[in-house]
């Protein structure tokens, strides 16, 4: 039976890497996951502490069942001004008063031209709010424009090595 993974792109790009590193995985994992790519994080509302548990906007509602109704996340990232990308912080505070990532399977990606601070602030906010991941299930890819085609073909193999691993931990970590 395949499970239902929600994909979350922290870009605000269209057109970003993170976004083809998502589709690729999407294609390299059919056989076993319904991947729901969530490319839509710039169009959230700013988070309003006031509105986090009344008056909740439907945008977020919907967004927040996305992810309880997912056996796992991955969330694929680039490091803006070395941390994570504002729009991937938002949604987090929106989740942060719920528990729809307590224990949650979660795969976390930081592909980036470094990447390794925003990497890690996004390992500690996940571990703050009791996602479920581990250090097999977290991949960092720097240099990733000199690493994937504008096709999104991966032309690294060391990196097509490290999503294959990537993807077979993550698989586990979700019960497959």
């Amino acid at each position: 039976m395949k499970k239902n993974i929600l994909a979350i792109v922290g870009s605000a790009s269209q057109a970003s890497s993170n976004l083809k590193l998502m589709e690729y995985i999407n294609l390299q994992t059919a056989a076993n996951f319904n991947l729901t790519i969530y490319n839509d994080l710039k169009t959230l509302p700013h988070f309003d502490a006031d509105l986090s548990l009344q008056n909740t906007p439907d945008s977020i509602l919907e967004f927040r069942e996305l992810v309880k109704r997912a056996d796992g996340v991955i969330i694929c990232t680039p490091e803006y001004v070395f941390s994570i990308p504002s729009g991937l912080k938002n949604i987090i505070e929106w989740c942060v008063s719920t528990t729809v990532f307590s224990n949650k399977p979660l795969g976390i990606i930081t592909a980036s031209a470094q990447g390794s601070k925003g990497h890690e602030e996004l390992q500690m906010i996940l571990q703050t709010i009791e996602a479920r991941f581990n250090n097999k299930t977290c991949l960092l890819i720097q240099g990733i424009k000199g690493k994937i085609s504008p096709v999104g073909e991966i032309t690294d193999e060391i990196t097509k090595i490290e999503l294959t691993e990537f993807i077979e931990a993550f698989k586990s970590l979700v019960g497959i």
